[in-house]
């Protein structure tokens, strides 16, 4: 018997493969991680409806910490984890794949559309992404920053970076935690104008140049529905923008930057000039730097 990883794609119920589809069809059980992200045109019933089974939600709580219950008789009968996006696109299941091998349990994975290769719909070359980053929702004591050194590692050698903005579903607050009620905080999804906001306190908070308020940005929206939407700006515009429904990615470009990629860029520019005349700095920065360096290290010989 098969433990199926199966990623359902972005959008719609039907965005699953027909592979996919049949093996979901023939398990005994079928779980759909609930965390991480959410098909944006379905709900738990539009899947049962489609599938002919009962979908079991699988949140935090039970993936990482109660993955037995996942795993349970597995060698014997046919179980599914669905997966929106790609199976792979968190390493939360990659845990539960070397849990189902130390067991014996047999593993099969069925691939489908992420952020991580549609996110190329925007106009930019996928080879021209270096790492990608996660942003958290910030608090007034918690405002983490890790993401920032590796936008600047990416930046420092002119690659886009994909900014992963962040959810909160069944999330409880610390009162209800400490006091061990089950009382969750109704789901929140980063949007926009809160990531680039955010990102630019983080930027006047170390200041080390990993990117400006004219940095050029492309806002991704509702990525492989039908709404989904495009919009290229300065860092400083992404602040103000009124992104709409959910889910939302942010992506920062990098001085190397193809004159193809801008011109794809331009059609969701709402100030096309403007747009060019920001890519355009950074190039040229990027060139100034250069010469600069060399000319520091030929001074150095």
């Amino acid at each position: 018997m098969v433990l199926y990883f199966i990623g359902l794609g972005l959008s719609s119920p039907e965005d699953i493969s027909v592979r996919g589809l049949k093996a979901v069809q023939k398990c005994e059980r079928v779980y759909l991680e609930a965390y991480t992200s959410i098909l944006m045109a379905a709900s738990k019933e539009d899947l049962e409806q489609l599938y002919g089974r009962e979908v079991i939600l699988a949140d935090r709580e039970l993936v990482e910490s109660g993955s037995e219950q996942i795993l349970e008789n597995a060698q014997n009968v046919d179980v599914a984890f669905l997966v929106v996006g790609d199976p792979f696109g968190a390493t939360t299941h990659t845990d539960l794949i070397i849990r189902a091998r130390e067991l014996g349990i047999p593993v099969e994975t069925i691939h489908n559309a992420s952020v991580m290769n549609a996110v190329g719909a925007c106009g930019l070359q996928l080879y021209n992404f270096g790492q990608t980053v996660s942003l958290v929702f910030f608090m007034d004591n918690w405002k983490p920053s890790s993401f920032y050194d590796r936008i600047k590692e990416n930046r420092d050698i002119g690659l886009h970076t994909l900014v992963l903005l962040d959810i909160k579903v069944k999330e409880q607050s610390f009162e209800n935690m400490a006091r061990g009620r089950k009382i969750y905080e109704p789901p929140r999804y980063m949007n926009i104008e809160t990531a680039a906001s955010q990102l630019l306190e983080i930027e006047d908070m170390r200041q080390q140049s990993a990117y400006t308020r004219d940095t050029p940005c492309v806002s991704i929206s509702r990525l492989g529905s039908p709404q989904q939407k495009f919009v290229a700006g300065t860092l400083a515009d992404m602040a103000e923008l009124e992104s709409g429904e959910p889910l939302h990615s942010l992506v920062i470009l990098g001085h190397r930057t193809h004159e193809m990629e801008v011109e794809y860029l331009l059609e969701f520019a709402e100030d096309k000039e403007a747009f060019k005349v920001a890519v355009n700095k950074e190039v040229e920065a990027a060139r100034l730097a250069q010469i600069a360096a060399a000319e520091e290290e030929e001074d150095d010989d």
